[in-house]
């Protein structure tokens, strides 16, 4: 990520956009698809890379799994604990490239439109692999290159946030992960 503090004015911004016909859209389709690839279980730890201010973050604690949540943005980790509060919700200032989180230390990894902010993705969907335990599973959403919401996003950016986004193809995202030689 080129700039940490990308991201420190946008917080409420971020949350208000989830409000929008669109936003809820993306929310509902997004965590219902999340939620059937990982099914969250009672008791299990599960790491939230760029969680942000906690749309996701709020879902997956409702299954009982306990979420550390990371993100490179103080504000917006802070806006997600204050909404979080009273759950196993834990945060962490970090950065993906480099978790700051021993070997297999998590039963599941999520990330939810953090990617497109990284420049090195393989660097990044390699960590998630250290950090989940053997047998563990991890899930990468991000913006699809080839989908026209990608064109449209660059295009149409609010204070140019995503004109220097990352966006790539499922081959592109696939090719980061060990398992496939990428990362």
């Amino acid at each position: 990520m080129k700039d940490t503090k990308l991201f420190d004015d946008w917080p409420e911004w971020y949350d208000q956009w989830f409000t929008t016909p669109v936003g809820k859209l993306v929310k509902e389709t997004e965590t219902d698809l999340i939620h059937e690839l990982l099914d969250f279980k009672p008791g299990e730890k599960v790491l939230d890379a760029g969680c942000g201010t906690g749309i996701f973050t709020l879902d997956f604690l409702s299954e009982g799994a306990e979420i550390v949540g990371l993100d490179v943005s103080l504000p917006m980790l802070c806006l997600a604990e204050k909404k979080i509060k009273g759950y196993p919700f834990f945060i962490v200032q970090g950065d993906m490239l480099c978790l700051p989180f021993k070997d297999n230390s998590f039963d599941k990894a999520v990330s939810v439109t953090a990617l497109e902010f990284i420049e090195d993705a393989n660097q990044a969907v390699s960590e998630l692999f250290r950090v989940t335990r053997p047998g563990g599973y991890i899930v990468v959403a991000t913006l699809n290159s080839l989908s026209p919401w990608a064109t449209r996003r660059k295009a149409k950016t609010q204070n140019n946030l995503l004109e220097n986004a990352f966006f790539r193809s499922p081959d592109e995202l696939l090719a980061c992960s060990p398992l496939t030689g990428g990362g």
